[in-house]
């Protein structure tokens, strides 16, 4: 939550800054740091999700996962068979 102060507090300096008509340059200034106050922002957050992502996952019952695995492996299979198939038709119909 720190991250998101810093960007309010941020946004509230440059909005007095444009309200006292200060030069071009110190509001560019502000608007940079502003930039990477919001990057910061964004990287805890994106942080935050993977860290829930990764408890939901762990919080999983084995069957699940082993179900979850299962079909993704079916999946695969199903996918690698159609590859295969067109692989041994493209190669019977080329021309040597």
């Amino acid at each position: 939550m720190d991250e998101a102060r810093k960007v309010i507090q941020r946004l509230e300096r440059i909005e007095a800054l444009q309200s006292a008509q200060a030069p071009a340059t110190r509001l560019l200034a502000e608007v940079r740091q502003l930039l990477r106050e919001g990057e910061a922002w964004l990287a805890v957050e994106h942080d935050g999700a993977r860290a829930e992502a990764v408890g939901a996952f762990a919080s999983e019952t084995a069957a699940e996962a082993t179900a979850g695995a299962a079909a993704a492996l079916k999946e695969c299979r199903t996918t690698l068979a159609r590859r295969e198939e067109v692989v041994s038709q493209t190669t019977e119909s080329a021309v040597l």
